[in-house]
């Protein structure tokens, strides 16, 4: 019966994606926000920046972790996707997806339940 545990670890692998707020590499993002600031490259005020950046990051994560489970799984699985889709991750944009599917499931009336991640119309 390979089938089955096949299916089974599939589904496994699939579930922890929404499971939890995932852990974005924000380093990156940062970074180039900070040398936009910057009026050259060796500008002191380019660290600053970058560390109140990941600072506020950090801030958005918490808050992820705090309102995570508000979000419909299919949500939170799109948007983690796209999150860690090439580019630059940011926790800013993936709050901002979720609050944005969140916000045209509310617009559109389908509901979608945080834990079943169906929707209704």
């Amino acid at each position: 019966m390979i089938l089955p545990s096949a299916l089974m670890l599939g589904t496994h692998l699939l579930s922890p994606v929404a499971d939890r707020v995932p852990v974005l590499n924000v380093e990156q993002v940062c970074q180039g926000i900070a040398r936009q600031g910057g009026s050259s490259f060796h500008d002191p005020a380019i660290s600053k920046q970058r560390d109140n950046c990941i600072t506020s990051e950090q801030e958005v994560r918490e808050q992820l972790v705090q309102r995570w489970s508000s979000f419909a799984v299919a949500d939170r699985r799109a948007c983690t996707a796209e999150s860690e889709t090439g580019g630059d991750s940011s926790y800013s944009e993936l709050l901002t997806c979720l609050e944005m599917a969140r916000d045209v499931r509310s617009m559109h009336g389908t509901q979608a339940a945080p834990s079943a991640g169906r929707s209704r119309r």
